[in-house]
């Protein structure tokens, strides 16, 4: 084992020896840090979690407040220094549903990523489905069959259905304790009527999903996560319930909230200060979901999105990683042309190697233009005209697992400029350091789609090319050119296609 100059020590094989995941709740932030051996064993050696209420600072018009915004950065410079000495890929950080929906993410992300030092990625809600399910199913011994998971947090609830180590049905709603609180205990009282209400409309959102997840598809019922965890804590140290949680101890629970009137004044053993505020919220979500999917007795596991998260990027460390499972999926439903893909992708990579260094991409620029070589044809099960629109489509709309919406986003802008008019501004559209890149993955993309759009079985010769800034050369063997017109006329179409979007195209 060696030490790098951070300080962060190594595995002999270059991979890290701590990792860490962070989750950028919508109302608490928690951050878990791990020791990995060499067998890919996790041994969690701390924990912080800060209850910072980013969804509570949302204004009506979508945006975070500026104190919210402050309380959030004030949180990630404190994790930012027990991180600072890990090295870059050693650690995941994903916001959820608040930052997903603020209008104003971005801003908040970019100056978050310069606290913490790491990337964040903004996950869709059946990807955190997806993630706290992996984290459960590592956490717990499992019955027979299928079981369902449940996660309330602060601005969502993920609803999944599993397996042993594989989801089955993955839905996240838009109901969570912050959410539910903001809508009717915002400030603080608490009445039979109120209650009434944010039971109803929790149950309004799970009404759509509901008949996936009844109790006759799964054997047992798990719940996870800060809310669910403290209504577990209350309802057992009250002595309303022995094991987990059931329906009635929430009932008796509602009364004792009911009783109290207002969230100061409730006194439960085992309630903290911080979660007084929301837990009438996640209360009102939780007896919706009993109701609605007829719950009789739910399980409560100590690991979550965090862990699922760690579990997840040591998958992708030892090339495990289900994004290639999600790519080969969409490639098979959307009876793609294997080995059209397979060729247009080992040439897309020999041209990346070759500009790798000039055009600073790295690994994560790799795997994407890999991706995006395997799917630029999905549209063609649409229609062969303009399938490259009816690909953007499909990828941008897809449920991929694994994939971070910015590297979604990425994916689907690839494959629709991938032919014809290359549209600078939709890669623009992207966070501010991906736009460079990605620009100059789809000019290697196009490419390669154009060196292989006769379809032959004769073999591509060797092409060589370099790049300077934003001008190209390509070189292929003398005289091979001359005996491919079709293809020295379509470099001449794609000089101009790339010149409009500030691109400059040389071959011989």
């Amino acid at each position: 084992m060696t030490t790098d100059q951070t300080g962060s020590s190594q595995h002999a094989d270059n991979g890290p020896d701590v990792v860490a995941a962070i989750d950028l709740g919508s109302n608490s932030f928690h951050m878990i840090v791990a020791r990995l051996d060499e067998a890919g064993t996790l041994s969690i050696i701390d924990r912080l979690r800060e209850p910072v209420r980013l969804g509570g600072g949302l204004t009506k018009k979508g945006k975070l407040r500026k104190e919210a915004r402050q309380r959030a950065l004030e949180c990630l410079a404190r994790f930012g220094e027990r991180i600072s000495g890990l090295q870059r890929g050693s650690v995941r950080i994903v916001g959820t549903n608040t930052l997903r929906v603020a209008k104003n993410a971005e801003n908040f992300v970019r100056r978050a990523e310069e606290v913490l030092g790491h990337p964040i990625e903004i996950i869709a809600g059946r990807e955190e489905a997806r993630l706290i399910y992996l984290g459960v199913a590592h956490g717990r011994q499992a019955r027979e069959g299928n079981r369902l998971v449940v996660d309330i947090g602060g601005g969502s609830t993920e609803l999944i259905i599993g397996e042993g180590l594989k989801t089955r049905r993955r839905e996240s709603l838009q109901a969570g304790c912050v959410s539910a609180t903001n809508a009717h205990f915002r400030d603080g009282t608490i009445t039979a009527k109120r209650m009434r209400g944010a039971i109803m409309d929790a149950e309004l959102a799970i009404y759509p999903v509901a008949h996936g997840f009844t109790s006759d598809r799964w054997n047992e019922a798990i719940g996870c996560s800060g809310t669910i965890k403290a209504i577990r804590n209350i309802v057992q140290a009250e002595g309303w319930s022995e094991i987990g949680i059931t329906l009635e101890s929430l009932y008796r629970l509602r009364d004792a909230l009911i009783a109290a009137g207002h969230c100061d004044r409730l006194e439960l053993e085992t309630l903290s200060p911080d979660r007084k505020p929301v837990i009438a919220g996640g209360l009102a979500v939780l007896i919706a979901v009993f109701e609605t999917l007829k719950i009789e007795l739910m399980r409560v596991s100590e690991l979550s999105l965090r862990e699922g998260l760690l579990y997840d990027l040591v998958g992708r460390m030892r090339d495990v990683d289900v994004r290639d499972a999600s790519v080969a999926s969409a490639a098979m439903r959307w009876s793609i042309d294997g080995e059209q893909a397979d060729k247009v992708t080992r040439t897309v990579i020999a041209l990346f190697e070759q500009v790798r260094e000039s055009w600073e991409f790295d690994r994560r620029n790799q795997n994407i233009l890999r991706w995006a070589a395997q799917l630029h044809e999905i549209g063609l099960q649409v229609s062969h005209t303009q399938y490259h629109k009816h690909g953007g489509y499909i990828l941008t709309h897809a449920d991929l697992s694994g994939f971070s919406r910015t590297e979604q986003a990425l994916l689907s802008r690839l494959v629709l400029c991938h032919r014809r008019k290359f549209r600078p501004e939709l890669f623009e559209e992207l966070a501010e350091q991906t736009v460079k890149p990605g620009m100059r993955m789809c000019v290697l993309l196009r490419l390669a789609v154009l060196l292989h759009r006769g379809r032959t079985e004769e073999d591509l010769p060797e092409v060589r090319i370099r790049v300077k800034g934003n001008r190209i050369r390509l070189t292929f063997p003398d005289g091979w050119l001359d005996e491919h017109t079709l293809t020295r006329e379509d470099l001449k179409e794609e000089r101009k296609y790339l010149a409009r979007a500030g691109f400059k195209l040389k071959f011989s």
